[in-house]
Order: C-alpha cells, then sequence, then structure tokens
C-alpha cells in the first residue's frame, strides 16, 4: 500500500469503537494531529491480533498530538505511532490547530 500522507500533513485519526483489537488509542480518536514521519510499512496489528493468516501490510506514521486536546492539560506534544487505515485527511474547517501548531 503506497503512503498517503507526508510529514507535515495535517491528519485526523479514526472516531469510532472497532469490534476487535487496534491500536488506536481511545483518547487519540477523532483527535487532529500532524505527521512526523513516516516508519515504514508494517503488518497491520489488528490483523495480527486477529490471528489473520495474511495480515496487510500498511504504512505507519509517527503523528504529533497537542496535549490540551488530547487531555485539557499540558504544554507538549504526545506522539504515537499509527496505521494508515487509522488517520483520515483533517478538515481545515472543522478542525482546531494541529500540535506545533498556533490557532488562526
Amino acid at each position: 500500500m503506497p503512503p498517503r500522507f507526508a510529514p507535515g500533513d495535517r491528519v485526523r485519526a479514526r472516531a469510532g469503537d472497532p469490534d476487535g483489537h487496534t491500536r488506536l488509542p481511545r483518547y487519540a480518536r477523532g483527535q487532529t494531529g500532524r505527521i512526523v514521519a513516516l516508519t515504514g510499512n508494517w503488518p497491520l496489528a489488528d490483523d495480527v491480533a486477529a490471528h489473520r493468516p495474511a495480515p496487510r501490510n500498511e504504512p505507519v506514521y509517527t503523528v504529533a498530538f497537542d496535549a490540551r486536546a488530547l487531555w485539557g492539560e499540558g504544554g507538549h506534544e504526545v506522539t504515537l505511532d499509527l496505521w494508515q487505515s487509522y488517520l483520515e485527511p483533517a478538515a481545515e474547517s472543522a478542525a482546531g490547530p494541529a500540535a506545533g501548531e498556533e490557532p488562526v
């Protein structure tokens, strides 16, 4: 699967509660962040946990989130390594500032 995002892109972690295992933490679901790095293609952890015989390989990104957006406090960034299927492009009009950005 080719990478969909590049460093600097604003993304939103998908919201919702999947039926099975996921490596997308609840506190990050629906939150807007910024791609910091592409770490490579890795087997999707959800598929591995479900014991699928051929786990899908997907790009994995380091994504930075503003701690205040996640927990309401903190002047720092929280970084998570997230698979591409956990992410979608952030809608500029609906998104708050991503980690490291000033509100407009």
